[in-house]
C-alpha cells in the first residue's frame, strides 16, 4: 500500500522559514516525479513545484509565486522528497499536499497534506 506522509508544517512568521518532508512508504520514490500543491481557504487547488524522477536528472520547477524561495529536493536513502521554504508570505498560508507521479503530471499518490500558517 502506498503512503505518502507530509511533515514539517506549522506557524511562523512572515520572513521566516519551514521545511515540509514528505515521506513514502509503499513505493521507490527515487522512480516517480514528485510534486508540492497547496490548497489555501476558499481557493483552488495550486501548483507549487516538481522534481523529476532520480534518472531523469535533477529537474525543478516552480510556480512563479514561489520561484526563488522555495526549492524541492531528495533525500534518496530516507525516501523522501522536500520543500524548503524561505522569505515567506502571509499569503502562502495553505494546506499543503506531495503528490507522486509514475508519468508526469498523472499524479495518483497523494499524502493527507500539513497545514502552513505565516502570521503577519
Amino acid at each position: 500500500q502506498v503512503q505518502l506522509v507530509e511533515s514539517g508544517g506549522g506557524l511562523v512568521q512572515a520572513g521566516g522559514s519551514l521545511r515540509l518532508s514528505c515521506a513514502a512508504s509503499g513505493l521507490t520514490f527515487s522512480r516517480f516525479h514528485a510534486a508540492w500543491f497547496r490548497q489555501a481557504p476558499g481557493k483552488e487547488r495550486e501548483f507549487v513545484g516538481d522534481i523529476s524522477r532520480w534518472w531523469s536528472g535533477v529537474s525543478t520547477a516552480y510556480a512563479d509565486s514561489v520561484k526563488g524561495r522555495f526549492s524541492i529536493s531528495r533525500d534518496n536513502a530516507k525516501n523522501t522528497v522536500y520543500l524548503q521554504m524561505n522569505s515567506l508570505k502571509p499569503e502562502d498560508t495553505a494546506v499543503y499536499y506531495c503528490a507522486a507521479a509514475a508519468n508526469k503530471g498523472n499524479y495518483a499518490y497523494w499524502g493527507q497534506g500539513t497545514q502552513v500558517t505565516v502570521s503577519s
